[in-house]
C-alpha cells in the first residue's frame, strides 16, 4: 500500500477505492499537514479528490474515528482531532511505563535473530538521519519499536502502544520529525540497544522510559515556543 501522498492519489485513480484505501489516503494527508488538527473533513472534496463514493467516505470517517484521528459531530460532520498538551502527556506517561516493560522483556526474552535485526534498524536510522527524509525515518523507528515489543512477547502491552501511539504519531507527524530530535532519538536508541547487548534489563527499561519522555519533552518545548507572543 502506497504511503505519499502522490502515489495514494494515483492508486486511487486506478479503481473504485474502498474505505480501508480511502482512510489510507486522508492518514497521508494528515501526515503531511495538508489537513491540520482541527480542519473539517468535507465530504464532497474527499469524494472529488479520491474517487470513492459517499458511503465509502463515511466508513473511512468511522475507521480514523475509531483510531482516535477524527472527531465525528452530529450536525458538523468529520474533523481531523486535535489532542490537547494534556492528553499528550497523558499518552507520554503510558507509553513510557509499557514500552520501558517492553525493553526489559525484550532483553530477557529475545531471539538472537530479533537482537540482530533490531541493532540493523538503529543503524538504519541512524544511516538516513541526514537524508531529509522524514518518512524514511518514520518508517523505520516504527519497524524498531514493532520489533522491540513483539520480542518481548506481551501482545497486550503491544495492542495498547499500537492504539496510544496512533493519534500522537499521525496528529504531531510534521513536528516532531525533524533535525534536531532525530538526533536526539538516535541517541536515545543507541543507549537502549547498549543495555540490551548488555543484558542489562534494569538499564534497558530505563533507558527507553527516558526515551519516551523525551519526546514528549521536545513536543512540550514546541509547543511552548509557538505560544510565546
Amino acid at each position: 500500500m502506497p504511503t505519499h501522498p502522490e502515489e495514494l492519489v494515483r492508486s486511487l485513480s486506478k479503481a473504485a477505492p474502498s474505505s480501508a484505501e480511502i482512510a489510507d489516503w486522508i492518514r497521508a494527508q494528515i501526515r503531511s499537514s495538508r489537513l491540520v488538527p482541527g480542519q473539517r473533513l468535507v465530504e464532497v472534496d474527499i469524494i472529488r479528490q479520491t474517487g470513492g463514493s459517499r458511503f465509502k467516505v463515511r466508513e473511512a470517517f468511522q475507521r480514523l474515528a475509531a483510531e482516535g484521528l477524527v472527531d465525528i459531530e452530529e450536525f458538523r460532520g468529520a474533523s481531523v482531532r486535535s489532542a490537547s498538551p494534556d492528553e499528550v502527556r497523558q499518552l507520554y506517561q503510558a507509553r513510557a511505563l509499557l514500552e520501558g516493560l517492553c525493553a526489559r522483556d525484550f532483553c530477557r526474552r529475545a531471539s538472537d535473530a530479533d537482537r540482530e535485526k533490531l541493532a540493523r534498524l538503529a543503524n538504519e536510522m541512524e544511516a538516513c538521519i541526514d537524508s531529509s527524509s522524514p518518512e524514511k525515518f518514520s518508517g523505520l523507528n516504527a519497524q524498531w519499536h514493532m520489533l522491540l515489543m513483539r520480542g518481548a512477547g506481551n501482545t497486550v502491552i503491544e495492542d495498547l502502544v499500537k492504539r496510544l501511539s496512533t493519534p500522537v504519531h499521525h496528529l504531531l507527524f510534521g513536528t516532531f520529525y525533524r533535525g534536531d530530535r532525530l538526533h536526539e532519538a538516535v541517541a536515545d536508541h543507541r543507549l537502549i540497544m547498549e543495555a540490551i547487548s548488555a543484558g542489562d534489563a534494569d538499564a534497558a527499561e530505563l533507558a527507553m522510559r527516558r526515551h519516551v519522555e523525551n519526546g514528549h519533552r521536545f513536543l512540550a518545548g514546541l509547543d511552548r515556543a509557538m505560544h510565546i507572543d
